[in-house]
């Protein structure tokens, strides 16, 4: 976290992030309450349109070089295993683009609330 590149990256948003660096996912998921747990996965089903996304909903994506441990995706129920759609022969895409999106879908599926129009 303490990358220069990583700095630069995030410049324009340290006052709105309470960054938290955890040894596992349990660990990190003990400190919060979530209503559901979702995880990304190219090896899903389910796609990430199909899920009806709620307030207190909580995202798990995994390294763009390996996913997610198959132990931890299989702990979930199967709908709350997600992936994008892809065209064939791409391997995945990559990680900032796949939380854009599902971050944007959890917010267009709750009324984009507390957005501002410009």
């Amino acid at each position: 976290m303490e990358e220069k590149k990583l700095r630069r990256a995030g410049l324009d948003y340290h006052e709105f992030v309470n960054l938290k660096e955890y040894d596992s996912i349990e660990e990190c998921l003990k400190q919060f309450d979530p209503t559901r747990i979702f995880a990304l996965s190219t090896r899903s089903k389910t796609r990430y349109s199909d899920a009806k996304l709620k307030p207190g909903d909580a995202f798990v994506f995994g390294p763009e070089t390996r996913g997610l441990p198959q132990e931890f995706l299989d702990s979930l129920p199967l709908e709350q295993t997600l992936k994008l759609p892809m065209m064939p022969d791409n391997r995945s895409l990559n990680l900032a683009n796949t939380v854009s999106i599902l971050t944007y879908e959890a917010w267009r599926q709750n009324g984009f609330d507390g957005s501002v129009d410009i």
